[in-house]
């Protein structure tokens, strides 16, 4: 008889999401029930269809029925099976609703959504529910030019008089929509109420204001400050930003990182980045702790051979995961580690305290938790290159890994709901 893991006593539901852009599948493993399910594996014939707009997936239901969005009809679909085409777009839960907003960057060329914007901006679409059978399609949203990130303020202790809004960068165009998020305004919910152009006229060699060279990528807000960070990553600073007025109230320099993401307790800033050019041998991640009640700099980490992708906080919000992968000149990549996973401890901050690097053997795509007692049990981890979920313990250590598949480009995974 072969003994079991830790990992293999524990009952857990993860879907697990694989493709290249082309085609897809989900395979969802149940130890609760032994089962293992993959839902559409084929590859799609060449057909004279391929610029039809495509599917869009949404979400998997308990009973593992896939819900997809027909991006034409805008029809909330249900299928026993994938569709191996649908789209995997970019998703943000609301912190403070049942609503998932969706991403759509727009034509690659352009930057448009000629089907729901024409010429005139990409888009975001808005789902209610959307891991179940009573998902509901909302309002697809004209936006500026992709890419796009989001986030929401909303009331908190510190500052009640802000209000539930969503903020949506346009990378093309240099500016961030403010979407009224708040279903009590019959009039204006889920529409733009304010575009905020994040022009610095003195670093752009026109006066041209929109498009501009902007280039936002990292967009947080902060409850204890009550303020937007939009970090411009073509100008090197963030652009702090009041949500009662829209107006950018302060600009700090703040080169070298291209992304932001907020601690737990919502105090942090953490800006995320990279630096190629010190050293023709050697790529350095760069983290950076920002104190949003001062806007002062609290902490800075340099972390040599790592190119950070992605971030993840666990739950109960006591760790920090950071995924790598591949970047710079071939002699820097000969050197990255990018199958490693860095742990920090949240508890430190503002110190950025590194508890762990995993090894995991190939690039992590995204993580997702399973808790018992409110607590971090199991960490998941999916594998594109491998077609593997490495399944590890709250600090990173490896206990198992689960065969899904052949390997892809792309994946995803996260736990089944309840």
């Amino acid at each position: 008889m072969t003994q079991k893991t830790p990992a293999q006593t524990i009952d857990f539901s993860v879907a697990y999401y694989s493709g290249d852009r082309k085609t897809g599948a989900i395979t969802i493993i149940d130890r609760l029930n032994g089962d293992t399910m993959q839902l559409n594996i084929e590859v799609l014939p060449e057909s004279e269809n391929q610029l039809a707009p495509k599917k869009i997936f949404v979400g998997l239901t308990a009973d593992k029925k896939v819900v997809i969005l027909d991006p034409e009809s805008k029809e909330i679909l249900f299928e026993t099976e994938f569709p191996a085409d649908a789209f995997a777009a970019h998703k943000y839960a609301d912190p403070n609703s049942n609503r998932d907003w969706y991403m759509n960057d727009g034509d690659k060329a352009t930057g448009n959504d000629s089907l729901n914007c024409g010429d005139n901006g990409s888009s975001v679409t808005i789902i209610e529910e959307s891991d179940s059978n009573n998902a509901k399609f909302l309002k697809t949203v004209c936006v500026g030019r992709g890419h796009h990130q989001a986030n929401f303020s909303y009331p908190s202790k510190d500052n009640p008089n802000v209000p539930n809004q969503a903020y949506i960068s346009n990378l093309k165009d240099g500016t961030v929509s403010v979407i009224d998020n708040d279903s009590a305004h019959e009039t204006s919910f889920l529409s733009v109420i304010e575009t905020i152009n994040l022009c610095e006229p003195e670093k752009e060699d026109s006066d041209k204001q929109v498009p501009n060279n902007a280039f936002p990528h990292g967009l947080v807000y902060s409850p204890v400050s009550g303020k937007v960070y939009n970090l411009n990553n073509g100008y090197g600073t963030i652009a702090i930003i009041d949500p009662l007025s829209h107006q950018i109230e302060q600009r700090m320099a703040f080169n070298g990182h291209s992304n932001l993401f907020l601690s737990p307790c919502g105090r942090y800033v953490i800006g995320r980045g990279a630096d190629r050019k010190s050293d023709a041998d050697h790529v350095i991640a760069k983290l950076t702790v920002l104190d949003a009640t001062n806007n002062q700099i609290m902490d800075s980490l340099d972390i040599p051979d790592i190119y950070i992708s992605k971030y993840f906080f666990n739950p109960e919000g006591s760790r920090l995961y950071l995924t790598t992968s591949s970047s710079g000149s071939e002699a820097q990549q000969s050197n990255l580690k990018t199958d490693a996973l860095l742990v920090f401890d949240m508890s430190a901050l503002p110190v950025l305290k590194l508890v762990n690097e995993v090894r995991l053997g190939s690039s992590s795509g995204t993580l997702d938790f399973a808790l018992k007692d409110q607590l971090t049990e199991l960490v998941f981890s999916s594998n594109a290159a491998e077609g593997a979920i490495a399944v590890m313990d709250v600090d990173g250590n490896l206990m198992e890994k689960i065969s899904v598949g052949e390997s892809m480009a792309h994946s995803r995974l996260w736990m089944m709901p309840s």
